[in-house]
């Protein structure tokens, strides 16, 4: 069967376009970046106007390709609110060589100095640090992107990927970095290492067992920041300590809490440098099985987490809780792909997936911001409905309202 045949962007169906300027100010910086080598002065497309377009498709789900962007750049609405002119499919092509991502990090934490915290948990108020969730995201990517080619699955295909290494902030509920390596997770890409070139002091760092790495702990604490880190069923350790478990951890669900020397097993130069707590909690096992179309699925449980850290003075159901929000970075990494559209890229360079990917944050960041809340599938559909014509200012409004009042019954 053909496919079907997309429908032209047409200037009716983009309206609310006033809210991107509030971007400009912020992005005019970067009008200029790119263009030493523009000897001529001929520029048509600069670095502002290609990251103004990009926020345009991700709040519009009629653009999601290359060229319906490129026709969008061609109607005078568009081309009055955002500042740019008509733009070539050459020039996008051009501009993920040209312009650096990494002048978007500094407006990435100008717009984060500015979000309102999504939503508090009154539980975590005595944590010292900020609440950082840390894990990878892979992002399939075009077959041509030879780069990112790695390991073949089980039925002898290759996996063409990016992997989005991303640091998530709970309380205000965006995420405040990522950086982009191939997907292979093995040297320069490995998670772990890209962890320990991203530590900062006053943070506690929660991680999935993948991260459970002892340099890294001993890293993180030398930063004088914390971890919460689930660690293997199967890690030797010894313990120094059994601490009494009151009602409110038991009810959490820990069955142990304890100082231990972890890493029995290693060499001690190679083991955690400071007093390490294990937390376990007890779960509902899980049983591996099959991975479908021959991708692996996860390591069985064996109805034990086991949680490492170095907060020797938090309530031992305040570290369940903490891992619980682990969650939070896979609910986002949803959020990203599929409703934000990044599981498509506009480019199959670095330089270019990066910005795409930056600019999604940037998206996130403006929902807080025009909403006050926490971004969600619903509150991103009806934004989405408002820069289409079909829902009104007043019945965003309104719908924000409801929330509000859903969340305080």
């Amino acid at each position: 069967m053909a496919s079907a045949v997309r429908a032209p962007v047409s200037a009716e169906a983009l309206q609310g376009l006033k809210y991107f300027r509030v971007l400009q100010p912020l992005l005019q910086r970067l009008h200029e970046a790119g263009t030493e080598r523009d000897r001529a002065g001929n520029r048509s497309l600069h670095f502002d106007q290609y990251c103004a377009l990009v926020l345009l498709m991700l709040f519009n789900p009629t653009i999601r390709s290359l060229r319906s962007l490129q026709q969008a750049s061609e109607l005078s609405k568009v081309q009055d609110a955002l500042g740019v002119s008509r733009t070539s499919l050459g020039s996008f092509s051009e501009s993920a060589h040209v312009f650096d991502p990494d002048l978007l990090i500094p407006l990435l934490g100008e717009l984060a100095g500015k979000l309102q915290p999504a939503a508090h948990d009154p539980r975590l108020k005595d944590l010292r640090h900020l609440l950082t969730v840390v894990d990878g995201t892979i992002v399939k990517a075009l077959p041509r992107l030879a780069e990112a080619m790695w390991v073949r699955t089980k039925d002898g295909k290759r996996q063409h990927a990016w992997r989005l290494h991303t640091h998530f902030e709970v309380e205000r509920y965006v995420p405040i970095r990522m950086e982009r390596t191939d997907a292979r997770n093995e040297g320069a890409s490995n998670e772990k290492t890209v962890l320990r070139r991203q530590l900062k002091p006053d943070h506690c760092y929660v991680l999935d067992r993948g991260y459970a790495y002892f340099a890294l702990f001993n890293a993180i604490v030398a930063v004088q920041s914390s971890y919460v880190c689930r660690v293997r069923d199967n890690s030797q350790f010894e313990v120094v300590e059994e601490r009494p478990l009151t009602a409110a951890a038991q009810a959490a669900g820990v069955v142990q809490d304890a100082i231990v020397h972890l890493g029995m097993g290693s060499k001690k130069k190679d083991r955690p440098d400071h007093p390490v707590r294990l937390v376990v909690v007890a779960v509902q096992p899980h049983v591996k099985r099959g991975g479908r179309k021959g991708k692996t699925a996860g390591p069985p449980s064996k109805g034990r987490l086991l949680i490492a850290t170095n907060l020797l003075d938090v309530p031992a159901e305040i570290i369940a809780l903490i891992y619980r929000y682990r969650w939070s970075i896979e609910i986002f990494f949803r959020f990203f792909k599929h409703v934000l559209g990044c599981r498509h890229l506009l480019s199959a360079y670095p330089n270019g997936i990066a910005i795409q990917a930056y600019c999604a944050i940037i998206a996130c960041m403006l929902l807080n911001l025009w909403t006050g809340r926490k971004p969600t599938l619903r509150t991103y559909e009806m934004i989405c409905l408002y820069f289409q014509g079909w829902a009104s200012e007043a019945e965003v409004l309104a719908h924000l309202e409801k929330l509000r009042k859903r969340d305080n019954m």
